[in-house]
Parts: structure tokens; sequence; C-alpha cells
């Protein structure tokens, strides 16, 4: 038999003080679940990592780390958004597992998967996603929605796993090639899948959240989607310019039938139609303006070059290195 593996489960947190405690049960009870069958190694962790949270979900965490030998703490200096959170914990656990899962703290996210995900990644498998057998618990908008989301960045040229959201595990090496991506703009659904290595799914059902309330309404689900397609794809820009392309040949072929309209002495008939056209291609204009100026500002903010996260606390029961801090850029 190989060697046991030490797997890191990744959790990001955002005024989580609801579910953690309950959260933390289920987690250790699976861990030490797969320490028993011999599946994992004892030095096994599952890592809050604390996103500036404005409840008490840093000093929960903290209690969680006295009472559970198998949990462990990060604390942001400030709320870097969930994407930044997630990618903290991975690039702190690669210095410390041979595989990081990361996961959702309200557990919607099937715990049972994991025992598979583990067997996946013994097997040979670098990265295996968690893929949601179906959406008959969402709403219609929510299915539509996110199916939605998911055919156009496949349409967009993004290569992104279908009802996959960030529930996954990546080795080590995953993770080490991971943090040569160094984009501010992160959206680790598609940056995951071009990495390469060998990577497989495991299928589950979505449970409902058993307490607290989402952390991602529509305006951040939408502002995600976008940042999504515009990190990934530059089709919108292409799109804009075959707009562009196309208005200008209405335009000539409407010019022409004015001419031919003007020497036929039919009189053209004023207002409405002109007010139509300059009322849908100063829309357009600014619709053009508005999602190039997107573009400028992804540009802007990557050429700064800021980390994209700092760590204030750490707790775990481990020695620390200086390159722990490192995977801030």
């Amino acid at each position: 038999m190989t060697d046991k593996k030490t797997i890191y489960m990744v959790v990001p947190c955002y005024n989580e003080e609801e579910v953690l405690d309950e959260t933390t049960k289920r987690l250790v009870a699976k861990i030490q679940s797969l320490i028993d069958s011999g599946k994992i190694s004892e030095s096994s962790r599952i890592l809050y990592v604390n996103d500036g949270s404005k409840d008490q979900t840093w000093p929960i965490i903290s209690r969680l780390h006295e009472e559970y030998a198998l949990v462990s703490g990060l604390n942001l200096s400030r709320n870097r958004g969930h994407q930044n959170a997630v990618l903290a914990g991975l690039m702190y656990a690669k210095n410390h597992c041979d595989a990081a899962i990361s996961m959702d703290a309200d557990l919607q996210d099937d715990i049972n998967a994991i025992d598979e995900m583990v067997d996946k990644f013994n097997s040979g498998c670098d990265v295996v996603y968690g893929v949601r057998s179906s959406r008959k618990k969402d709403s219609f908008f929510k299915k539509f929605t996110a199916e939605g989301f998911y055919k156009i960045m496949k349409w967009m040229g993004v290569d992104i796993v279908f009802n996959h959201a960030d529930f996954r595990l990546m080795s080590k090496r995953v993770l080490r090639q991971l943090e040569n991506y160094k984009e501010v703009n992160l959206f680790l659904r598609g940056m995951v899948p071009l990495i390469g290595y060998p990577a497989d799914n495991v299928y589950y059902e979505r449970e409902e959240r058993f307490a607290g309330e989402s952390k991602y309404p529509l305006k951040k689900m939408l502002s995600f989607a976008f940042d999504g397609i515009t990190s990934f794809s530059v089709k919108p820009i292409r799109f804009i310019l075959s707009s562009g392309m196309l208005i200008f040949l209405v335009s000539i072929a409407i010019l022409i039938y004015s001419i031919v309209r003007h020497f036929m002495g039919a009189t053209v008939l004023g207002w409405s139609s002109l007010m139509v056209s300059i009322w849908a291609l100063g829309g357009l204009q600014l619709l053009a303006i508005g999602v190039v100026g997107e573009y400028i500002g992804k540009m802007y903010l990557e050429t700064k070059g800021r980390p994209r996260f700092a760590i204030k606390d750490v707790l775990n029961d481990v020695e620390e290195t200086e390159e722990v801090f490192d995977c801030t850029r």
C-alpha cells in the first residue's frame, strides 16, 4: 500500500458563526474516519480561512482549534472576497499537504464525496472536481441562470466544468502550478482546468444550507459571472466589433434607400425613425464603451501587481516557514 497522504480541507469563512460548530463536528468526523480507515495520514487538517468576518467567526475558529487537534485557521487582514480567501488557504496548505480540498463552510457540498475524491487522488488523479448531479432542488430562476452561465462560458471558449463550483481536490503539484498564475481578477473555476494534469469528476447531490444565509445574493452572482467572462474571453469585444460592422452595413443600406426615395419624390416622414436610431446607436455606443472600459480596468488592476491577500494570524500545530507568506502575489 502507498504511503498515507496528508489532506487539507480548505474552508473559506465570511460571517459563518451560525454554522461553524456543526460544520466542524461533521468535518472532524469525516476526516477522522478517513484517518482510521488508513486512507489519509494523521497530519491531515481542516483549515478555516477567515475572510475579514464582522461577526464572531474568528473567535469561534480559535476556540475550535483549542478543542479539536484537526482544526487549523488562517485569519486574513481584511475581507478580500471568496476567491482570494480560497486561494490564501490553498497557498498556505500546499506547504503542508499532499493535496487540498476546497469547499464552502455551509456544507451544501456533500462531504461523503470526499471519500471518492481521496480514492481517485490515490489512484493518480491530480484534480478531482465535485460536480452536481442535478439541480432539482434549485428554483427555476437559479437553475436557468446557473446553467445559462455555464453554457455562455463554453460558447465563449472558456474551459470550465459544467455544474462545478469550488468543491475540488488538487494535488501539491497542481497547487504549485496554480501559484504561478498571478492575475488579480481570480476565477478559479476557469484557472484550474488550464493547468492540465490528470483530472476526474465526482458527482453528488447538493444539500440545502442548514443554518445562516447565503453569502452570494443575485448581485454578487452576476458580478462573479461577469468577472469570469471578462477574465477568460475577449469575445465580448469581438461581439461589439461585429455589431459595429453590422450597424455600419445597415446604415449604408438606409442611406441608399433614402437617396432612392428622394429621387422618386417620396417624402421622408420625420422624427420617430430618427429618434429611434439616435437612441439605439447611443445606447449601443455606451454599452461598447462600458465593456471596453471593463477590460481596461482589469488591465489597470493587473499591472499594479498588488498582493491578493495578507495573512494576519495563523493557527496550526506545525512549524511555519517564511515560504508560507511569500504567496500573496
